[in-house]
């Protein structure tokens, strides 16, 4: 058996092994999602839940506490669906690895993409996107960034990666502080984190990658509204439109 995969793998295109392997971690990095954004979507001051939302129970110690998709006292699900995020998973690196599969950033942009995994649910679920795991994404970005410059011999690519987190960042915060606006914090360190990987993507992608998010939000609002499942005045997350927006512009790029 390993010769005959030996003999068959090296026959597939470019893209479909890297596109297999990216979904198979995308579905199995989604399976631990639930339970990581249960505890990270902790009430404002706390750092993270300690405890069951449905019973109160505490939750257990070590790794068990962080990947239980269920309660263990009350056998409440614990976060999104297991099926939802394993499949979210499973397409998100799976494209980013078919679509980037010959770029040398690509373990980096994959890393971020765990990252914004979690960060996506916690968002949905209380309306916040912790700073932990923001500097998080921020981190894999800029060492993944840094190191795939390097081995490519392209240092100077660093430059464009700084600017896009740049720009991402300023314009943030003035559309922040613009009178009536609903845009977080969080969302501007969010917007400034993407910037990075845009940023080595090219000027077009950050433009994308700014662009898109709102396209998206805004379409989401409007189905929304017209289920009357929200109204006017309802505040929702922008966290998952950012990090599709910025997905889409990796695919696209």
């Amino acid at each position: 058996m390993p010769a005959v995969l030996g003999g068959f793998l090296p026959a597939l295109p470019g893209a479909l092994l890297p596109a297999l392997v990216g979904t198979v971690a995308g579905a199995l990095a989604g399976a631990v999602v639930p339970g990581l954004a249960h505890r990270m979507a902790a009430p404002v001051g706390g750092p993270t839940r300690s405890a069951c939302r449905a019973c109160g129970q505490p939750v257990p110690s070590g790794a068990a506490g962080w990947v239980a998709t269920r309660c263990a006292h009350c056998e409440i699900r614990r976060g999104p669906p297991v099926v939802v995020t394993v499949v979210t998973g499973a397409i998100v690196l799976g494209g980013l690895a078919a679509a980037r599969h010959d770029d040398p950033a690509l373990p980096a942009l994959l890393g971020m993409a765990v990252v914004g995994l979690v960060l996506g649910a916690v968002d949905l679920a209380c309306l916040r996107l912790p700073d932990p795991l923001v500097a998080t994404a921020g981190l894999v970005g800029a060492v993944g960034l840094t190191v795939a410059a390097l081995l490519a011999g392209t240092p100077g690519r660093l430059l464009t990666v700084l600017a896009g987190a740049a720009g991402s960042a300023l314009l943030y915060v003035v559309l922040a502080l613009l009178p009536g606006s609903r845009l977080g914090f969080g969302d501007v360190k969010l917007g400034a984190v993407l910037g990075l990987p845009l940023g080595w993507l090219g000027w077009p992608s950050v433009l994308l990658g700014l662009v898109l998010p709102h396209l998206l939000n805004g379409l989401v609002v409007l189905v929304l509204l017209a289920l009357r499942r929200v109204r006017r005045d309802t505040v929702l997350p922008l966290g998952p439109a950012l990090l599709t927006g910025a997905w889409l512009a990796a695919l696209l790029a």
